[in-house]
């Protein structure tokens, strides 16, 4: 299994209605409303490290709202 944590920038306001939509996506555990730098972090948990490229790129990444994203692969 691979876990990895994405980290997404939304546009102003629209960090709520975001949660929900990523957190619907198959392989995302849960996703938090942050504060920092990021507005939500997703856990991801998946078979391969394609599976997180998949979930980042195509979904996430795919939903109105989003600005930008980065992804971090757990080593452990």
């Amino acid at each position: 299994m691979v876990t990895a944590y994405i980290m997404i920038k939304a546009n102003t306001g629209e960090a709520d209605r975001l949660k929900e939509s990523i957190e619907a996506s198959e392989g995302v555990d849960h996703a938090y409303i942050v504060a920092g730098d990021v507005d939500i972090i997703a856990k991801v948990t998946v078979d391969s490290p394609g599976a997180v490229k998949d979930i980042a790129a195509s979904k996430i990444q795919g939903i109105r709202g989003v600005e930008d994203t980065q992804t971090y692969i757990a080593m452990d």
